[in-house]
C-alpha cells in the first residue's frame, strides 16, 4: 500500500509537470490532468471486487499514454475570445479530440493502481491501510519536490515509477514488461530535447534568433565581450518567453540588422528611466533574462533589486546574455515571487518596474490561477505603488494582444494608484507610467511612438485578490473548460453506473461529498498561502505536505477513538465559519509572523477535523474499496467545482466547502436513521 501510494502520487506529479512541456495544448489544463488521475484511481478502487487483475496492464497503459503524448506534441493550444492564452489558436475538432484523448488515457493509466489499492483496503484493517496510503502519498510528495528542484528528468522520473512497479510485480511479472518499459524510455529519449533545462515551473530551451531553430546547449565562451554577440530566444513549454542578449547597439556592426534590433529594444526598455528623474534605487518585478536590468544599468541606476521567481531563468541569463546584467555588482538578484517580495521590501524606491511577467503556466495543479495571478491585481499594484518615495514612479509593461486587456490594465493601474497613467503604445506593447508626485510632468514629447489611448468599450472585470484572473475578460467560465469538465463528468457517471449500478447508496454519497469538500479545502489552502507567502513551488509543496500530515494526525487519533459521533461536525463547521467570516485581505495586513501563525493554525484545522470524520466513518464502511473510490471521485468533482472561482471568486469557495460537508452530514444522518 505504501509503495502503491508513493507510485501514484509521484506519477500524478510527473504527469502534471511533464505533459504541458510535450503538448502545449495542455498548458492551461494541467489541473485537469490531476483530476483525471483521481478519476482513474477512483474507478480502479470501485472495480477492485471484479477480479480483473488490471495491474498487469499498467506497462501497456503507460506506453499508450506516452505514445499519445508524442503523437500530439504539435497540436495547437485552443484559443477563446474570453481568455488570453499565449500561443493559442481557434477551436478545431482535432485539438478538442486530442485533449479529451489525453485526459481519458491518463485516467486509464491510474485505473490499475486504484484497483490494487482497493484490493488492499478490502484485505487489511481499514485505518491501518489508510495510514500506509497517507504515508506513501507524503513520501511521494516530498520525494518529487526534491527531485523536481534538483535534477528533474522525465526519463528518470518515469524510470522511478517503472522500478516501483517492477518490485511490486516480481512474482507475477510478464515477459513483455521489461522490453515494453525499455521501449518507452528509448522513445522518450529519442523524441526529447537533450539541451533543454527544467526549471521548477517550466521546460526551457534556448536558441539563436538569427540561427537555425535548434536548441543551444552552450554560448560562445566570450559572449560577454565579443563583437556582434548572438542574441537568444528563450522558450518555455515550446513557446517564446523572452530574449537573452545585449541592449548595447554599439557592440554590433554599424548598419547591421542586429544593431537596429538592439537599438529598438533599448528604446523600449529605456522608457521608464528616461521619464523618472531618480537614479538611486530601483526594483524590477519579473526581471527574467535581464533586459530591464540592463536598461537600468545603462541609465546609471546605483542599485537594482532584480526580482525573478524562476532560478533557472537567472542561471540561463548568466550563461547566454551578452549584456551580463546579473554579474554587475550594482544588481541584487532576488529569487522570489513579486508579491511576496513587495510585502517584505523597505519603501523608498525611485522606480518600481513591472517587467513582462506574463506567465504561461498555472501556479498549482489544484488551481486554475496562473503563476502571476496575484501579481496583477489591484491590491498588488497598490502595494507596489506604496514602495515609491515621494518623487518615484511606477512603470508597468505588457504585451496585451487583446484590446480589452490593455483597457483592463489601464483601469487596474488607475484604480490602484488613484491617478491616470501616461500610456505608451508600440504595436502590441503597452507601457503605463504613474509618478508618485502629482506635480511631476513627464517629458512626453521625447517619445515619438506615443499614441492616444482609447479604452476598449468591451465590458471587463478588474482582477483583485479575490478574483485574480487578469487574462479573463469577465467573471465567467470559458466554454472549452466547460466542455472538458462535462466530458470527464460524463466518463465518471458512466464508470460509476457501470460498476456500482443500483448499489451506489447514501454511504457512497457521504464519502463522495467528503472527497469534494477535502479537495476544495486543499485548493483553498494553497490559494490562501500563495497569496500570503508567494506563488513559489516551495509554498505549494509545503501546503500539500502539511495537509497530508494533518490527515495522518487525524487518522492516528481516529484509530484510538471508539466510534463516530455526529458531534465531530461541530468543530469542523465552526472553523469553516471562521474562515468564511475573516477576509483574506485582513490577514494580509498582519505581519509575517502573524500570517504564518494563521496559516499554521486556522488553515489546516478544517482538514484535521474533516480527516477525523472520514477515518471514523471509513472504519465502519461495508465496502471500503468502494468508499475509497467514491471519495476519489468526489475529489475530482471538487476539482471541477474549483473552476467556479472564475465566476464567483475565491472567498465564495468557502461557502461551497461548507455546503459539501453539510451535504455529507445530511446523507450520513439519513443513512444512519435508515439502519
Amino acid at each position: 500500500m505504501f509503495a502503491l501510494s508513493f507510485m501514484a502520487l509521484f506519477l500524478e506529479m510527473m504527469v502534471i509537470r511533464w505533459v504541458p512541456s510535450v503538448v502545449h495544448l495542455v498548458a492551461y489544463y494541467a489541473n485537469l490532468m490531476l483530476l483525471s488521475s483521481f478519476l482513474g484511481l477512483g474507478v480502479g478502487a470501485i472495480a477492485s471486487d471484479r477480479n480483473w487483475n488490471l495491474f498487469r496492464w499498467f506497462p501497456a497503459a503507460l506506453g499508450c499514454e506516452i505514445a499519445i503524448l508524442i503523437l500530439g506534441r504539435d497540436i495547437s493550444l485552443m484559443g477563446t475570445a474570453a481568455e488570453l492564452r499565449f500561443g493559442a489558436f481557434g477551436h478545431t475538432a482535432l485539438n478538442t479530440g486530442v485533449l479529451f484523448l489525453l485526459f481519458a488515457a491518463n485516467a486509464v493509466l491510474f485505473v490499475p493502481l486504484g484497483e490494487r489499492m482497493g484490493l488492499i483496503f478490502n484485505a487489511l484493517p481499514r485505518l491501518s491501510a489508510y495510514a500506509l496510503d497517507l504515508g506513501g502519498s507524503l513520501c511521494g510528495t516530498l520525494s518529487f519536490g526534491f527531485f523536481s528542484l534538483t535534477f528533474f528528468s522525465p526519463i528518470l522520473g518515469v524510470g522511478v515509477v517503472m522500478a516501483v512497479y517492477t518490485l511490486l510485480s516480481l512474482e507475477r511479472r510478464r515477459a513483455l514488461d521489461l522490453p515494453l518499459f525499455a521501449m518507452v524510455l528509448v522513445l522518450m529519449y529519442v523524441t526529447g530535447e537533450r539541451s533543454a533545462v527544467w526549471s521548477p515551473y517550466y521546460y526551457v530551451t534556448v536558441s539563436r534568433i538569427d540561427g537555425p531553430p535548434f536548441a543551444e546547449s552552450e554560448p560562445p565562451p566570450d559572449v560577454g565581450t565579443m563583437h556582434n554577440p548572438p542574441m537568444y530566444q528563450v522558450m518555455v513549454n515550446q513557446f517564446g518567453y523572452h530574449l537573452d542578449g545585449t541592449l548595447d547597439s554599439g557592440r554590433y556592426t554599424k548598419g547591421s540588422a542586429m544593431e537596429a534590433y538592439a537599438r529598438l529594444l533599448a528604446h523600449q526598455y529605456m522608457l521608464p528611466y528616461a521619464l523618472c528623474p531618480g537614479r538611486n534605487r530601483v526594483v524590477i518585478f519579473g526581471a527574467g533574462g535581464g533586459m530591464d536590468t540592463q536598461a537600468a544599468l545603462m541609465a546609471g541606476v546605483r542599485h537594482v533589486d532584480a526580482v525573478e521567481i524562476d532560478p533557472a531563468i537567472v542561471r540561463l541569463s548568466k550563461r547566454f546574455s551578452a549584456g551580463a546584467p546579473y554579474s554587475d555588482p550594482r544588481v541584487s538578484v532576488r529569487i522570489d515571487d513579486a508579491r511576496s517580495f513587495a510585502a517584505k521590501a523597505t519603501p523608498g524606491y525611485d522606480l518600481v518596474v513591472f517587467g513582462y511577467l506574463d506567465s504561461q503556466t498555472l501556479f498549482s495543479s489544484m488551481n486554475n490561477v496562473r503563476l502571476d495571478g496575484y501579481v496583477y491585481t489591484v491590491e498588488s499594484i497598490r502595494s507596489a505603488y506604496a514602495l515609491l518615495n515621494n518623487h518615484g514612479m511606477l512603470s508597468l509593461a505588457f504585451g496585451f494582444r487583446r484590446p480589452w486587456l490593455a483597457t483592463k490594465l489601464y483601469e487596474m493601474v488607475t484604480e490602484a494608484t488613484g491617478r491616470t497613467p501616461a500610456v505608451f503604445l508600440e504595436g502590441g506593447q503597452v507601457v503605463f507610467c504613474v509618478p508618485k508626485d502629482p506635480a511631476t510632468v513627464l517629458p512626453l514629447e521625447k517619445f515619438q511612438f506615443r499614441r492616444k489611448f482609447f479604452p476598449n468599450p468591451a465590458p471587463i472585470d478588474l482582477p483583485t485578490d479575490d478574483w485574480p484572473f487578469l487574462y479573463l475578460q469577465q467573471k465567467n467560465i470559458p466554454s472549452d473548460y466547460l466542455t472538458a469538465i462535462g466530458s470527464m463528468l460524463g466518463l465518471s457517471i458512466l464508470a460509476i453506473a457501470g460498476l456500482r449500478r443500483s448499489s451506489f447508496g447514501r454511504s457512497d454519497a457521504h464519502f463522495l461529498l467528503l472527497g469534494m469538500g477535502f479537495l476544495l479545502l486543499e485548493t483553498k489552502s494553497i490559494s490562501d498561502c500563495t497569496l500570503y507567502f508567494g506563488a513559489t513551488w516551495l509554498v505549494t509543496t509545503l501546503v500539500v505536505a502539511g495537509v497530508l500530515l494533518m490527515i495522518m494526525a487525524a487518522n492516528l487519533l481516529a484509530i484510538r477513538m471508539k466510534a463516530f459521533s455526529f458531534r465531530m461536525y461541530i468543530p469542523l463547521f465552526a472553523v469553516l465559519a471562521l474562515l468564511l467570516a475573516v477576509p483574506r485581505q485582513q490577514i494580509l495586513e498582519f505581519g509575517f509572523a502573524a500570517r504564518l501563525g494563521w496559516a499554521l493554525i486556522a488553515v489546516p484545522l478544517p482538514v484535521f477535523f474533516a480527516g477525523i470524520i472520514f477515518s471514523t466513518t471509513f472504519r465502519d464502511a461495508k465496502a471500503p474499496s468502494a468508499a475509497f473510490g467514491a471519495n476519489l471521485i468526489g475529489a475530482m468533482i471538487g476539482g471541477f467545482c474549483e473552476y467556479l472561482t472564475m465566476a464567483i471568486g475565491n472567498h465564495a469557495l468557502s461557502v461551497l466547502v461548507l455546503a459539501a460537508y453539510m451535504g455529507s452530514l445530511a446523507v450520513l444522518w439519513s443513512a444512519r436513521r435508515a439502519t
